[in-house]
């Protein structure tokens, strides 16, 4: 029996580059303003997906995003190192969504797919770090889920083994398909680009879904289906450059706490 798995992929800003423009009134991520790349974490999650379909020669990967037009160039990189195809879910009503409204949207997008086997997304996105996303979505799949997964032990036609990673050592589980399994960065690197698949996709046509597409309620979308609020961002820039030398007592340590804690640095 084939597999039909769905990998979900973000194109985010790069956060190792934030500057003064970063973030909009709103409180939300100005993406034009910071260069985009693909969601490290989710790269993990193609791999371990294409490391199945190694196995499994029938199976089928695809990828779903959501974002902007331009973020169809991750569906075209994932197919560069080995996917099948992928869909963008965009409408300007999706804009300013927090978790909840993204994982709405990308069941629905899932949903749309028809039957899958397996959904594949990476631990959390570096732009937002809460790791809610895929566990949101299998929630509305209505599938179990398996959270911090580190290698692919074993795959069958009805069940896949994981093994997990956690604080204090690892963990290994095996439960029935449908499953959706969100991936730890310390699984295996994705493969590099293969040379003919890069000529055959470079210009291909991703396929677009808007919101009427997947048949979303609008009010869970967007901003408007988004209870997370930011109420403040701060800018902290460290600019001192003094050192302090203390004797290595009860009293100083004291003390150098509560003065870091006094003017922000701590706490």
């Amino acid at each position: 029996m084939s597999l039909k798995i769905v990998v979900l992929a973000k194109q985010v800003p790069d956060t190792r580059n934030v500057g003064k423009d970063a973030m909009t009134a709103e409180g939300t991520v100005n993406r034009q303003a910071l260069a985009a790349i693909f969601n490290p974490e989710d790269l993990n999650a193609l791999e371990m997906a294409l490391a199945i379909k190694d196995r499994k020669k029938d199976t089928e990967i695809t990828i779903v995003t959501m974002g902007p037009d331009r973020a169809a160039e991750i569906v075209r990189d994932a197919m560069f190192r080995g996917a099948d195809g992928g869909v963008v879910v965009s409408d300007r009503k999706l804009a300013g969504s927090d978790t909840l409204a993204t994982s709405y949207a990308i069941s629905q997008a899932v949903k749309k797919l028809g039957k899958v086997d397996i959904v594949f997304g990476g631990r959390q996105a570096i732009d937002g770090d809460t790791a809610q996303v895929g566990p949101q979505t299998a929630e509305k799949l209505g599938i179990p889920q398996i959270t911090y997964a580190e290698e692919l032990v074993d795959i069958t036609d009805n069940d896949i083994t994981i093994k997990r990673r956690l604080e204090r050592g690892v963990e290994t589980i095996k439960t029935n398909l449908p499953v959706l399994v969100t991936v730890h960065s310390s699984a295996p690197k994705a493969r590099y680009y293969n040379a003919k698949r890069l000529m055959a996709y470079k210009n291909v046509e991703i396929k677009m879904f808007n919101a009427a597409d997947i048949e979303a309620e609008d009010e869970r979308l967007g901003l408007t289906g988004s209870p997370t609020k930011v109420k403040k961002i701060d800018s902290v820039v460290l600019t001192h450059k003094d050192n302090v030398t203390l004797e290595p007592t009860d009293a100083n340590i004291d003390n150098l706490v509560k003065e870091l804690i006094n003017t922000h640095i701590i706490g």
